[in-house]
């Protein structure tokens, strides 16, 4: 019969206790990596990721203009893939990219936290839930901010517990101020990717204060709140100034939706499940809570190390209060400004299949590991059909711009004009197409452009009317033209038509319909 030493029993029983922390957070940074980027260069480009790319493509004093009107919140992300586009080129895929991998950064963050807190077995579940959580899948193919936004949160949260623990008060004077500098930094860092992420001060506010943190870590943390603050000073400023670019939030309505499912979960029966987990992970957190309570000076004397629970509230909670009360006042809330909360979410519900796991297993440890297993698969079967539809063509707010741009190569003819339906909303003008498809456009002529967007102050083109280009004789010499019109819920625009119509160019009954653009040629 062999021999068991006490470490090779410890081993047996807990076969995951040998894994170290930061090998489990690299393997599933690494996984999310891989998950986001699938199937990323899928849906077309859309409007918020065609002013990434536009913004992007202009020279540095172009951009450095247009940010002192419109869109400075994203400057600084701007002029990253300013650098990143003459590196990886102006492909979905390459646009993309850098939002997967900063996804798998924040998942590889998430799975320490969880690790650090409750061990292999808390890493590996928070692991898979982060890796499929649809927000942060969704975030991850999508070139904006806020994936990046969401890496910070939880290595800037991270940095912040490190120094709160036991093992940031033991570190060295020296250690400790470069720490504390580095979170100031960090919070400034990420308020300049996106200014809304200076709301995280409010859960890490609270999470200073659960954890009974000494003066000096607290006054610490203020200075370093306080400077970063005063860093963003010249970003608030202007972006105050231009607060009338989201004057169209004031039209949206705060609901269910907006507050219970949008920011993090994507689909109401999703968000049934999460939540459900959420409050499971919560319940064991007010239970000691109240029993420290009532258990008086003696608990608080001596508190536990914050736990994974509380820090996953506090991100996930405050700062979205925060902006949603800060909306009553003024609207300027869209539920993907959570983005950066959203590894916290999914924090919060691992932590809650590991109390339901272990409650379901309460009478044997082997029984624990597979409930907990199975409500984990539970989650990310759940997440699966919405993963196979954010990998879908139009899966960017019905965007098809890839299937136009290959519509008039296929149908238009050198030298053919082209005329945009440029009474859609900015966001769904098929001239974007154009922009960010350009092969398809390359043989036909954009007749009515009046400024281009890299001469503009704001972000995209300016352009004539149909009877304005036609006074300073766009179509002089124009035999045919491609109209492309928005169709939104099966209602056809009808811009450039009647105009076309009095230049003398008539219907050929060739019609090519997209997702919703539709292609019409007129000659004359």
């Amino acid at each position: 019969m062999t021999v068991l030493t006490g470490q090779a029993r410890r081993t047996r029983a807990e076969p995951l206790a040998a894994v170290r922390p930061w090998t489990i957070a690299l393997a599933f940074g690494l996984v999310a990596a891989v998950v986001c980027a699938a199937g990323s260069w899928i849906p077309s480009l859309w409007g918020d990721e065609a002013a990434t790319l536009l913004s992007a493509k202009r020279p540095l004093d172009s951009l450095a203009r247009m940010v002192t009107h419109v869109d400075a919140v994203h400057g600084v992300y701007y002029l990253g893939m300013h650098g990143w586009i003459r590196i990886a080129g102006e492909s979905a895929f390459a646009l993309r990219l850098p939002s997967a991998i900063a996804v798998g950064a924040a998942v590889a963050g998430v799975t320490l936290l969880a690790g650090r807190r409750g061990g292999p077995s808390a890493a590996i579940v928070a692991g898979v839930v982060a890796t499929v959580l649809p927000r942060l899948t969704y975030a991850g193919e999508e070139a904006r901010s806020y994936a990046l936004t969401a890496a910070v949160a939880v290595w800037l949260t991270l940095l912040l517990l490190w120094l709160l623990d036991g093992a940031g008060r033991d570190a060295s004077p020296s250690r400790r101020r470069l720490g504390w500098v580095l979170y100031g930094v960090g919070l400034a860092a990420g308020s300049y990717l996106f200014l809304y992420f200076v709301s995280i001060a409010l859960a890490h506010a609270a999470i200073v204060l659960l954890s009974r943190a000494s003066r000096p870590a607290l006054r610490a943390w203020a200075i370093s709140t306080a400077a970063a603050v005063l860093a963003l000073a010249p970003l608030i400023v202007v972006a105050f100034l231009e607060r009338r670019q989201i004057r169209y939030l004031g039209a949206q309505t705060l609901d269910y939706s907006t507050l219970l499912w949008a920011p993090w979960f994507w689909t109401p029966w999703f968000a049934v499940l999460a939540w459900a987990l959420i409050v499971a992970a919560a319940v064991p957190v007010w239970r000691a809570w109240r029993l420290r309570r009532r258990a008086g000076a003696a608990a608080v004397s001596a508190p536990p190390p914050i736990s994974a629970t509380t820090v996953a509230l506090c991100v996930l909670l405050l700062p979205t209060g925060g902006l949603v009360l800060a909306d009553l006042v003024f609207p300027l809330y869209a539920a993907r400004y959570s983005t950066f909360a959203a590894p916290f979410a999914a924090l919060a519900m691992a932590e809650g299949v590991l109390v339901i796991g272990r409650r379901l297993g309460r009478t044997s440890a082997r029984r624990a590991m597979v409930a907990t297993a199975s409500i984990t698969l539970v989650v990310v079967a759940a997440c699966a059909p919405v993963y196979v539809l954010q990998r879908g063509p139009y899966a960017k707010n019905d965007s098809d711009w890839a299937e136009v741009s290959a519509a008039v190569a296929a149908h238009a003819r050198p030298g053919d004009a082209v005329v945009f339906d440029e009474r859609a909303r900015p966001s769904q003008r098929p001239r974007l197409a154009m922009r960010t498809y350009p092969d398809g456009f390359a043989e036909v002529r954009d007749v009515t452009l009046q400024v281009p967007y890299d001469r503009n102050i704001g972000w995209a083109d300016r352009a004539y009317s149909v009877p304005r280009a036609a006074q300073h004789g766009r179509f002089d010499g124009v035999r045919r033209v491609w109209l492309l019109e928005l169709v939104i819920d099966g209602e056809q625009h009808t811009y450039g038509m009647d105009d076309l119509e009095d230049l003398g160019f008539q219907e050929t009954g060739v019609r090519v319909s997209t997702h919703r653009t539709v292609l019409i040629e007129l000659t004359r």
